[in-house]
Formats: structure tokens, sequence, C-alpha cells
């Protein structure tokens, strides 16, 4: 009676691991069928997606629009940041910005055609966070909502596509203290409600996939990350200044992704310098940049993308300087 007992049992075992092991195939079946369903979504995860990125020209749309706009590619403006001045005090949450333009100009100035958009404007960036563009210097120009603290502000030119003009005295940079800020758990925000820092949004790169293995750990920035600020920057050291890829991509904009920067106090190992510029798209392996000019990349798949740039020295180490030499940006694709 015993023994049979114990054959029973032993069937019982034998039969419950089959039905396990069954269950856990289906499951698996499950899961991938889950995955594939999500890869064809134009709103899936890279990480469920094949993608291969690769360096190509510059897109044909581009080259016939700068064919388009005569000398003004070749123009060398300069800017001068007249409000807020270098160590300035600003009282209250609202600080307003003015620029002076001048410069060998050939037709370059700020503005935005109606029917496109677009139009030659200016990048202003406050610490760390993503740019707005600012296409008017004879309207004010306002961050509200700037919370209390030492800030820094950043400004350059740029053509309509974003890629910036690289001559000195394009790039201008102050550094402010802001008495009586405003309130952090809100975003800051330019006059007309985009939004410029998300103050209060501090664990929102919690999914973002991490930096190779090469790179120390950052925090990334961007207009979902926490509120940044000035820290120890110094305009007499290497400094990156991110400024593309950003935001949302559609249809053939999405074809071939700029990414740009602007470049202070260094020069690159293939315009005779020692430094280096890298990027790493979603976690994968560092690429180099060894002359300031834009790249172009193509290949990309829908959904979002995390893009990291960093500034290097010759022995590989990104160069401090308050943490702006290495920032990454989200991105979004849409095809």
């Amino acid at each position: 009676m015993n023994i049979s007992r114990t054959a029973l049992t032993v069937c019982a075992l034998a039969l419950a691991a089959l039905a396990a092991g069954c269950s856990s195939d289906m499951n698996a079946n499950g899961g991938a069928n889950s995955n594939a369903s999500a890869s064809a979504s134009p709103a899936a995860s890279p990480a469920a997606q094949q993608q291969s990125l690769s360096e190509v020209e510059r897109p044909q749309k581009i080259k016939d629009q700068s064919a388009q706009r005569g000398e003004q590619d070749a123009a060398a403006p300069t800017l001068r940041i007249a409000e807020p001045r270098e160590g300035a005090t600003v009282n209250g949450s609202t600080v307003r910005v003015r620029l002076d333009l001048s410069g060998d100009l050939k037709g370059y100035k700020p503005h935005k055609d109606p029917a496109t958009g677009m139009g030659n404007h200016i990048h202003v960036i406050l610490d760390n966070q993503p740019y707005e563009a600012y296409y008017n210097l004879d309207q004010p120009f306002e961050l509200r909502n700037v919370t209390e603290g030492r800030h820094t502000l950043r400004v350059f030119a740029s053509r309509p596509w974003h890629e910036s003009y690289k001559n000195e005295g394009s790039f201008q940079m102050v550094t402010f203290e802001v008495k009586g800020g405003g309130d952090a758990s809100r975003p800051t925000t330019t006059a007309d409600g985009q939004k410029v820092a998300d103050n209060a949004n501090a664990n929102a790169n919690a999914a973002r996939p991490p930096a190779p293995a090469a790179s120390p750990a950052q925090t990334p920035e961007g207009k979902e990350m926490a509120a940044s600020n000035a820290r120890d920057v110094d305009r007499t050291k290497p400094l990156l200044t991110y400024s593309r890829p950003k935001g949302e991509y559609k249809g053939a904009d999405a074809d071939a992704i700029m990414i740009d920067f602007w470049l202070s106090n260094a020069k690159l190992q293939g315009d005779g310098g020692e430094y280096r510029v890298r990027y790493s798209v979603d976690g994968g392996e560092w690429k180099y940049i060894d002359k300031w000019a834009p790249v172009w990349l193509a290949g990309w798949t829908p959904g979002k993308h995390a893009v990291r740039l960093e500034l290097t020295d010759k022995t590989g180490n990104v160069v401090e300087n308050g943490g702006y030499n290495a920032t990454a940006r989200d991105i979004t694709v849409v095809k």
C-alpha cells in the first residue's frame, strides 16, 4: 500500500512538472508575441527593436535650403547679452533676456516664417536645460518662474534647421543670481508658456539607459529632468554646450537627425587640438567626433531614444566643468 502511494506521488509530481513546463513555454510564446506586437507600434521602445545607426552626409533638403539663403551661411553673427549682465542679481522669478546682434551678417536676421514656422533664430539655454528658440530680438524674451539661486545663461546664433554658427563671438554666456525666485514645484517657462525646465521632476531619469562603461555616471538633463543650476562653471575652461538633437522628429525629418553642439576653449583632435567629443545612443557604444562640425545619423527606429554627448581629454576622461560637459537628452522618433 505504501509503495502504491509512493508511486502515485511520483506520478503526480511528474505530471505537475510537465504541466509547469508547458505553461512556461506558453508564457514564453505569449511574451514573444507581445514583443513583436510592441515592435510594430510607432511608439515602441527602441530596446525592443533592431537599430543600426550610420553617419550620412547632409540631407539634400538642407543643402537646398542652404543654397537658397545665399551668403547667410557664411555670415559671422556676433551676440552680446545686454540683460542679465554678468554677476547681476535678479530680484523675483522673472528673468528678462535682451540680446544685441552685430557682426558680418550677410543678411542674417532672426525671424520666423509664418508659413513654415522656421527661420534664423538664437538658441537660449538656461543652465544645462534644452534650448528655447528666440526669433525676434525686437520683442522681449522672458524666463518665468526661475528658481532662487545661481544660474547660467548661454546663447548662440542658429540657422533655420538649428545648426549653430561657430564663429568667434556667436556664443555668449553670463552667470547671475536670482533672489526671491519661483516655485520649485512648477516648471520654468518662457513668456508664451514653453517649458524650459521641469523643476519638480527629480526622478524622471529612472528608465534612461545607462551610459557606456567608459563613462562615469552623470546626471542627465532635459525638459523632464530635475532642475539644474550653474554650479561651478568656469568660462575659461573647456565647455561643451549640447544643442541638437532635441524634441520630436516626424516623417522625413527623422530620416537623418543632426548632432550639433557649441565648443568653447577647446580644439578637437581633427582640428589640431587634443580634445574629443563622443556620443552614445540608447546606451550603445561610443562614437567619436574629431572635427567641430554637425554629424547626421540615419537608421532611427520609431520610439524614444536617449542621446548622450560628452567632451573628453586626450586620456579619454570627461573634462569637468560644472557637470555641463556630459549631457543627455531624450528625443522621440515618429515614422
